[in-house]
């Protein structure tokens, strides 16, 4: 760390300095991070417990719910700790640690989702190979590749803040260390870094989105030549709930990256959207419109009840 030895701890701005909206923020994020934890560890427990779930639809939403689990931990713990704190500082170490989780988590939940959207494609567009076209080691193989891909793309990006120099400014305009809120407080050249980010966020963004859109083209064009409305509604909702996730996450991320880091008030707005929001509304959004999943939370609850009969 010879490029961080005259700073050593970074000022987040958090979001806000209000000591009544603090507390009244703090009572809204423990309750999104509660609802995060019960609803992503209860999708977790239900899809392993049922074995009418046992398909690559639910190993993929486990490890979707995985994901979000592990996501909110980098980011709420953190969050609700300086919504309590006078003085909100984080080590130079500890924001690089940061940034690597938040690139790993969100990384692979990209790549998640756009492995997700081909399981639809498959399922709709050809559901009588189904089963040999989404074999279980191939679904292992996909999120295997999920995971190293993200990790190599984030030992990239970390690699661009340990080479930074921080010489002067400390105050972090965010409530959270990214990658694109350390720049401005650099005192070195950081056009380099600047391009590489941009370089990785649009391959990164794209690789992912578009297996997702040529997935979705082909599932509404196998839809609407199905002749019944109750089959088109049938086959609909079986990628909807996808699809809501798909357009939180990218969407949000997309503003978050692609638009110039200000520190203003759109810049936070976003990052909690993809970081806090999506995966508390992950769980419900999969079990609200999901028959399957009630189904097996039912049957998980009345074995929970029958224990103690």
């Amino acid at each position: 760390m010879r490029n961080h030895s005259t700073v050593t701890e970074f000022i987040l701005i958090g979001l806000s300095d209000d000591p009544l909206v603090e507390a009244l923020l703090f009572v809204l994020f423990l309750g999104i991070y509660v609802m995060t934890v019960m609803g992503n560890l209860t999708m977790l427990l239900v899809i392993r417990a049922d074995s009418h779930l046992h398909t690559p639809m639910y190993f993929f939403l486990s490890n979707l719910s995985f994901l979000d689990l592990c996501f909110s931990c980098v980011t709420l713990p953190k969050l609700l700790k300086d919504l309590l704190s006078e003085k909100k500082t984080i080590s130079v170490e500890g924001c690089l640690a940061q940034v690597f989780f938040v690139y790993i988590t969100a990384g692979t939940e990209a790549f998640l989702l756009s492995m997700m959207a081909y399981d639809r494609y498959a399922a709709i567009c050809h559901p009588l190979i189904y089963g040999q076209m989404m074999s279980s080691q191939l679904c292992v193989r996909l999120v295997l590749l999920s995971w190293t891909l993200a990790s190599l793309n984030s030992i990239v990006i970390v690699l661009l803040g340990v080479n930074l120099d921080f010489c002067g400014a400390r105050t972090i305009r965010h409530y959270t260390c990214e990658l694109p809120s350390l720049f401005p407080l650099s005192c070195s050249d950081i056009s380099i870094h600047i391009d590489i980010l941009i370089c990785i966020i649009i391959l990164h963004g794209f690789g992912t989105f578009l297996p997702v859109f040529f997935s979705y083209t082909r599932i509404v064009s196998a839809i609407l030549s199905i002749s019944s409305t109750t089959g088109r509604s049938k086959a609909f909702s079986t990628c909807s709930s996808h699809l809501l996730a798909v357009i939180l996450f990218f969407g949000s991320g997309l503003i978050r990256y692609l638009m110039p880091t200000s520190g203003s008030s759109l810049d936070m707005l976003s990052s909690l959207q993809y970081s806090a929001v999506t995966p508390m509304l992950n769980p419900l959004i999969y079990s609200l419109k999901n028959m399957e999943v009630k189904a097996a939370v039912k049957r998980a609850w009345v074995k929970y009840l029958q224990c103690f009969r």
